[in-house]
């Protein structure tokens, strides 16, 4: 069993900041998270994109806002559990006990959880079921590693199309497969990945992954044409991905719907057990990520006067060190 004053499950943007804001504080934190690389949604999701919504930048992609959150956290070394999920709580001497999926238990002094949507799950694309190769991905961590790879993308979304203008750049061919003519992607964006040498074969549908011990190619069945064959070192299934609260469902939380109320200080009706970030919910709740990031400061603030009652709720401005 290890020790951890604070456990958070999540490690997307408010859980990385609640874990550098922990650590400021003289917290030691375990960051828990489902993906297999920090960055919740944003890394998931849109790793390319453009994000125009927090404080103090014009503008930044979401890999660099996650890059940038992981530095600053790692100012303080975070545990990270990541590929595991927070399955069981429980409470030894009033402290909450959780169980991961993995075996590992931590005690905690305070659990935040900042889960966003809850659990990603990618939607499996029927056409690999049997292929165990290399080379089928549902997000891509590097876009490097599929540097001069041919590269098949099935989906009519922003995250298909998003992931279509960030490789076209790198890779020796992209091709894009929907099932449909028309697309659940922006405009603006589908107008940019058809203005790039990027063929988009759409009334089609990715049939089979050719290859053994890594993808080859695959086959597509296009309506009312010929049946087709490419070669693909790599297929991207940006089929989306569904998400719900998994086993944190079962804690006994008070929920609203999929979201977990909590109180002005961000309590949720467990002791010891704060939310904030999306996974939260409270009146007039706004979800921004500039919201969850002063969201995780107010949780910790309250969970560390709950770990150490001799603690200050607030510890003063982190300039005042400087």
């Amino acid at each position: 069993m290890r020790d951890v004053d604070l456990a958070i499950v999540g490690a997307g943007p408010a859980g990385l900041f609640g874990a550098y804001y922990a650590g400021f504080r003289g917290l030691s934190t375990a960051l828990i998270d489902a993906l297999p690389e920090p960055g919740g949604q944003v890394t998931a999701m849109y790793p390319e994109k453009m994000i125009f919504d927090v404080a103090g930048f014009p503008g930044i992609r979401g890999r660099d806002l996650v890059a940038n959150l992981v530095e600053q956290a790692g100012q303080f070394h975070p545990h990270y559990l990541l590929g595991v999920r927070a399955e069981g709580l429980t409470y030894d001497d009033g402290r909450p006990v959780l169980t991961m999926s993995d075996g590992t238990v931590l005690r905690c002094g305070a659990v935040l959880i900042t889960g966003g949507l809850g659990s990603f799950t990618a939607r499996p694309l029927p056409a690999a079921d049997g292929f165990t190769g290399d080379g089928l991905l549902f997000f891509v961590p590097h876009l490097a590693d599929l540097a001069g790879h041919d590269v098949v993308i099935v989906g009519g979304g922003d995250s298909a199309f998003d992931w279509a203008l960030a490789l076209e750049p790198v890779a020796r061919s992209v091709t894009l497969v929907h099932r449909r003519e028309k697309f659940r992607a922006h405009a603006s964006t589908v107008a940019r990945v058809k203005a790039l040498p990027i063929e988009i074969i759409v009334n089609a549908e990715v049939t089979r992954i050719l290859g053994d011990a890594r993808c080859t190619g695959v086959d597509v069945a296009v309506r009312g044409a010929a049946p087709r064959t490419l070669p693909a070192d790599s297929v991207v299934a940006a089929l989306g991905f569904t998400a719900d609260l998994g086993p944190l469902a079962d804690w006994g939380l008070e929920l609203d719907k999929r979201h977990i109320k909590v109180d002005s200080t961000t309590a949720t009706n467990l002791p010891r057990v704060f939310a904030a970030g999306d996974i939260s919910e409270y009146p007039g709740k706004v979800r921004l990520i500039a919201v969850g990031f002063g969201e995780a400061a107010t949780a910790v603030n309250n969970a560390a006067v709950i770990i150490d009652p001799a603690a200050h709720l607030f510890p003063g401005h982190s300039s005042d060190n400087g």
